[in-house]
């Protein structure tokens, strides 16, 4: 990559750092509810913009191969979920369930990563 260090995710956790730990102290309580909560979007930013987003495109392209929709496959399988044809049973359900585990475990990498034992 091109781009000249700090890149972002490194730039954000300085920042939140920052936050924390000098800015935070300082600010009057009725405003530290805030402060931590600017200070945890800053670390989803950041992990969002470390993480390699290659599992987005083969997710869809695995919702297209099951749904049988390429133009809006998470519409589609979404749609083949509700319908139950993904059900316990159906032919379908193995491999939309590990789809589902395997996205969830890349969204949750992200957003709460303490629910997987991380961080």
């Amino acid at each position: 990559m091109l781009r000249e260090p700090p890149e972002g995710p490194d730039l954000l956790a300085t920042a939140r750092e920052v936050l924390l730990n000098e800015l935070l102290p300082a600010l009057p309580p009725d405003k530290a509810f805030a402060a931590r909560m600017v200070a945890n979007a800053m670390a989803i930013a950041a992990r969002e913009a470390a993480q390699d987003r290659a599992w987005e495109a083969e997710a869809l392209t695995r919702m297209a191969a099951l749904a049988g929709d390429a133009a809006d496959p998470a519409r589609a399988f979404a749609a083949m979920i509700r319908a139950g044809r993904c059900d316990p049973g159906t032919a379908p359900h193995a491999p939309a369930r590990a789809l589902l585990e395997e996205t969830t475990r890349a969204r949750c990498a992200v957003s709460a990563p303490r629910a997987l034992g991380k961080g």
